[in-house]
């Protein structure tokens, strides 16, 4: 039996073919859309990178507890479990994330793993004597890792040389040698087209991208205000459809290998991503600091599952944690640790036989921001009730990591011990006072009718409604145990 995981960074599932796009040249995703399951109702749970990669692992939620770090020592990892059952995983990869201090832990639990340098702020190259281009754009991000990008760019400047052309190269190579092994699963791992949007002329030319000096393709994450930051946004569209572009053209040589060995036909094929990105929409840009409208959270996915044929779409509502227990379903492995997702196979299998249901309860949102509820109608979107309970925010951890670096002296002084949950797998686990950049609290609470307004145009201002969801975001807050900070956070206890 064979795995392949097929995941790009900030896919966004309104630039997919598959999903209606007809402006995006993408000719091989929806070449490989043709050959595996499309499902409709893929969402996200955890945000951002390497919370979303938690959930890969374990199947469970983690926002509600922490933010970004790596795996705690109590974590599942499904890669791990599938090592000490005699399936060999190997990832290829070019996210840089994967070691840093925030996300150490996660690319050791594979048997082998290979790693490319270079993407966006990847510590890499010496930057102190980059030769930086002066891009003054308005929607432009500044700081350190623009600068650290320029570095690393002047040592990938043929297109051979980036970073997510040698991933792909990677897994086509590996499946050119293994392909007639058994037992094995590789994850093919491309930070594109996440930002800055650096692509070659000729992807840019696809789209008639104007020539101009200052480009807006490295986006800050903010709100769109003004009409000079407006003017950008088609502009910066096209940047990021250029990107895709570039990794659709890559994707092409994998999927040529692919059919060239018959995997289609005896090989578990997982296409996903992360998360999504604003690019404009509800006058946002990027991810994290809004609300999990949409465009970030309703993610591409696709599967190849051997010996299924007669079926094309699936409508089921299903999420990131629902990945860890497909594979090990597809691999026949009995886990008995606690995981919160379901497996994808018997989603399929429901589907076929016209049993599936479409509606359940699922959760989503990033820690210390808003707590997002979704009922298969509904969209819930719980911020912080004020300023001073937005400071109120708790994380329970063992690792005291950021993205890069540690948790500061003062937050640390907050350490105490508190007794195990579902969450920590019931061992003993610390809980600190964390500071909160994120303000909920500034933009309130959000209720949107998803089967009336699926892009979101229209807050509802509905009691009724509201105390509806309120009630089965407490039940489902509990059924996972979160923390008691973050109910009172939320103003609902």
């Amino acid at each position: 039996m064979k795995a392949i995981i097929i995941m790009f960074d900030t896919l966004a599932k309104d630039f997919m073919p598959m999903y209606g796009n007809e402006w995006v040249h993408a000719p091989n995703f929806k070449k490989l859309s043709k050959k595996m399951i499309t499902f409709n109702n893929f969402y996200g749970g955890s945000m951002p990178c390497m919370p979303a990669r938690r959930e890969m692992h374990t199947g469970k939620y983690n926002f509600m507890h922490r933010g970004w770090g790596p795996l705690e020592y109590f974590d599942f990892s499904v890669f791990e479990e599938l090592n000490k059952n005699g399936i060999y995983t190997h990832l290829v990869t070019d996210h840089s994330h994967y070691w840093e201090d925030g996300g150490g832990t996660y690319h050791n639990r594979y048997t082998t793993w290979d790693g490319f340098r270079g993407q966006e702020g990847d510590r890499w190259m010496p930057r102190e004597f980059a030769n930086i281009v002066d891009n003054n754009n308005v929607l432009n991000k500044k700081g350190d890792s623009v600068v650290q990008h320029f570095a690393n760019r002047f040592q990938q400047i043929d297109e051979s040389e980036f970073s997510t052309v040698k991933t792909i190269n990677a897994g086509v190579e590996f499946i050119r040698k293994y392909n007639k092994k058994d037992n094995w699963l590789l994850q093919i791992e491309c930070f594109d087209p996440h930002e800055p949007f650096y692509v070659p002329e000729k992807y840019r030319k696809i789209y008639e991208s104007v020539q101009i000096d200052n480009l807006p393709y490295f986006p800050k994450y903010t709100a769109v205000k003004t009409d000079e930051e407006r003017s950008q946004i088609s502009q910066m569209r096209k940047e990021y459809a250029a990107l895709i572009s570039m990794v659709d053209n890559h994707l092409g040589d994998l999927i040529d290998e692919l059919e060239k060995n018959n995997m289609f036909e005896d090989t578990l094929i997982i296409l996903n991503t992360d998360h999504g990105f604003l690019l404009g929409e509800h006058d946002w840009i990027g991810k994290n600091i809004m609300p999990m409208y949409d465009e970030i959270i309703h993610t591409p996915f696709m599967i190849n599952v051997p010996n299924v044929r007669n079926i094309e779409k699936v409508d089921t509502i299903s999420q990131t944690i629902d990945i860890a227990p497909t594979l090990l379903d597809f691999f026949n492995i009995n886990c008995k640790r606690d995981i919160d997702g379901k497996s994808l196979l018997k989603v399929i299998e429901k589907e076929v036989q016209k049993e599936n249901e479409k509606s359940q309860n699922i959760l989503f949102g990033i820690n210390g921001g808003h707590i997002c509820i979704y009922d298969g109608k509904y969209i819930y979107m719980r911020g912080s009730e004020n300023e001073e309970k937005n400071k109120k925010l708790t994380v329970q951890t063992t690792t005291f990591t950021n993205m890069r670096g540690f948790f500061s002296i003062e937050e640390l002084k907050t350490i105490k011990q508190i007794p195990g949950n579902k969450y920590s797998d019931y061992l003993p686990i610390f809980e600190v006072q964390k500071s909160n950049y994120l303000r909920s609290d500034l933009l309130g609470n959000l209720l949107f009718d998803m089967e009336n307004d699926k892009k979101q145009m229209n807050p509802l201002k509905n009691p009724d409604i509201e105390n509806e969801m309120i009630k089965k975001l407490i039940i489902e807050m509990e059924k996972y145990e979160a923390p008691q900070s973050e109910f009172e956070r939320l103003g609902l206890k």
